[in-house]
């Protein structure tokens, strides 16, 4: 009975999608069941490190993602008190090399395009709007999703992809709302040339200050920069998407350099998030039911690597349907061992980079600009080999 029925996908953004590439890549049949009357992204940038096109290839949308991404030169983090470089992680051929792929940037809808783009070839995969999972039930043979409407939906299994505030989490955790970090983001994506010239770099930079930090980098081919400014300022609720003013924007930044200052004025139609995550757990299943990405292991946005985790897991999630004949039990128990410690270190780092990195000041600041700036490139290079390298054993590949 069970090897006739699809094995279903709650969410339909960047984690439900590829995880639906990589299913129907093991030869099962996906049905993806988004909430949404369409199917796409809100947001804006975001940037994919080595491991995010080690998943590209093996999702077989490398070349489609190449097309849309815009290769930056370094990652540069400023000082926004005392306007001067701290460090650069240079991310040319030595990188390439060292890594086996490049770092890029890329605009959310567009990344979710190409995965969609992808999805829509397959005949394996069906997708359907409006068809949110509210709940399931199982019987050890099969699941049945229950949407928001009403309609029972029967599958092999269910992989729960519905973000930071899953439904499939609630039953198979069950750990209540999100962890509140009080960090407030505000995001805007201006035309290029609405952005000073002397800040016009082919980098991912970011502007350090206490309890605050500037990050700012092109999109799409150039035609856009992606403006994102974070301020710690103990929001107490979440908040997602919310349109501000630039005068509410520029209020946690009085203290910073002009210059760094001066890139919130060029911003426009502001959106605010108040940042939430979660705390890592080690049990993502439930019998045939099992979370991926957001919906397992939600993190803070300091590591740029929400998005590459949740595609890491895809190809993770594959590989072990494909390995374990046939139980989907077992595949899901393997894909779990596979995934867990790794994805809860990029969790915690995450947060640690936030205070420790990114928001500090006085002694604390100057500290951290000492340590990273005797770093070499080959010394970020061994740093980031836990996460750009180690990503490509994560993802299913081995190398040497």
């Amino acid at each position: 009975m069970t090897d006739a029925l699809p094995i279903l996908v709650a969410g339909g953004g960047i984690g439900g999608l590829s995880a639906a590439l990589s299913i129907a890549a093991a030869g099962r049949s996906v049905t993806v069941l988004e909430k949404a009357s369409e199917l796409g992204e809100i947001g804006a940038g975001i940037q994919l490190g080595p491991n995010a096109f080690h998943v590209f290839d093996r999702l077989g949308i490398g070349e489609r993602a190449r097309k849309m991404a815009v290769f930056i030169d370094s990652l540069l983090l400023m000082d926004a008190m005392a306007d001067g470089e701290i460090c650069r992680v240079p991310l040319g051929e030595e990188f390439r090399a060292h890594f086996g792929n490049p770092y890029a940037v890329i605009h959310r809808g567009d990344l979710h395009g190409v995965l969609l783009a992808g999805a829509r070839e397959k005949t394996e995969i069906t997708l359907r709007t409006r068809a949110e999972v509210v709940d399931y039930e199982q019987d050890g043979r099969c699941v049945t999703a229950i949407l928001a409407n009403g309609e029972r939906v029967h599958g092999e299994a269910l992989i729960g992809a519905d973000g930071l505030w899953s439904k499939i989490r609630e039953k198979v955790v069950g750990d209540g709302p999100p962890r509140v970090s009080g960090h407030s983001t505000y995001r805007s994506v201006i035309p290029t040339e609405s952005m000073p010239e002397d800040l016009r770099w082919n980098a991912a930079t970011l502007w350090a200050g206490p309890k605050c930090h500037i990050v700012h980098y092109p999109l799409s081919g150039w035609k856009f920069f992606n403006l994102v400014v974070t301020y710690h300022n103990d929001a107490p609720e979440p908040v997602a998407g919310k349109p501000v003013s630039r005068e509410e924007v520029s209020r946690g930044f009085t203290h910073v350099c002009e210059r760094a200052r001066s890139i919130i004025s060029h911003g426009s139609d502001w959106k605010l998030w108040v940042l939430c995550d979660r705390e890592p757990v080690s049990n993502w299943t439930d019998g045939r039911v099992v979370l991926l990405g957001d919906a397992a292991h939600p993190m803070m946005q300091y590591m740029a690597q929400g998005a590459c985790m949740a595609m890491e897991d895809s190809v993770a999630l594959g590989d072990a349907l494909a390995g374990c004949g046939g139980s989907v039990e077992a595949a899901f128990a393997q894909y779990q061992a596979d995934r867990c410690l790794r994805t809860a270190r990029v969790q915690l780092q995450s947060r640690w980079i936030g205070e420790h990195i990114y928001h500090p000041e006085g002694a604390h600041a100057e500290l951290r600009n000492a340590i990273m700036r005797a770093k070499s490139p080959e010394d970020w290079y061994d740093t980031l080999d836990w996460i750009y390298g180690g990503a490509a054993r994560g993802a299913g590949e081995r190398r040497p």
